[in-house]
């Protein structure tokens, strides 16, 4: 049998990260049976919304900064590093950049979104809201940062224009 250390670090985040979206997956499942998509898609989004508040905040003191301190689009950048580097596995198959000032670009390449994929194996993607990208601005919003995203995500952007990427731009004062 191997010990932690000779799996590694990374291995165990994927696996942790891979069990988490796993529990996620089943709890909308469970509550779609149950509830219907209109009300699953309601309750995921305030439970997204409770989550993001958390966990970002919980990013911030794991890597030991200041809320306050984030007050320049390079300080957010890296706010955004360090909160992308502990919440997504790679098998997500989620890509972002820093394009140009103030500006980051999120893309799912392919059909790759995972919540395309299992919304699409529920068969309800015609009416699925995401929740991936809601997870990212309600951490921004979290942090008290103003934004924009374009282009505007109702429903699952995939499913809809065939294609998930976009740009989130923030304005600092």
């Amino acid at each position: 049998m191997k010990t932690l250390e000779e799996i590694g670090l990374g291995v165990v985040k994927e696996h942790l990260i891979k069990n988490w979206m796993t529990h996620d997956g089943m709890w909308f499942y469970h509550c779609l049976q149950t509830m219907g998509i209109e009300e699953t898609n309601r309750i995921n989004k305030a439970a997204i919304r409770s989550l993001a508040a958390l966990e970002i905040k919980r990013a911030l003191k794991l890597f030991d900064v200041d809320a306050g301190s984030i007050t320049t689009f390079e300080r957010l950048k890296d706010v955004i590093d360090a909160a992308f580097s502990v919440s997504t596995g790679d098998f997500m198959k989620f890509s972002y950049t820093f394009p140009g000032e103030n500006t980051m670009h999120w893309e799912f390449p392919g059909r790759d979104c995972f919540a395309y994929q299992g919304m699409q194996r529920l068969g309800v993607l015609e009416s699925y809201e995401c929740g991936v990208i809601y997870r990212v601005q309600c951490w921004i919003e979290t942090l008290g940062i103003r934004y924009t995203v374009s282009p505007e995500i109702r429903g699952c952007l995939m499913n809809a224009t065939g294609d998930c990427s976009g740009d989130v731009r923030f304005q600092f004062p």
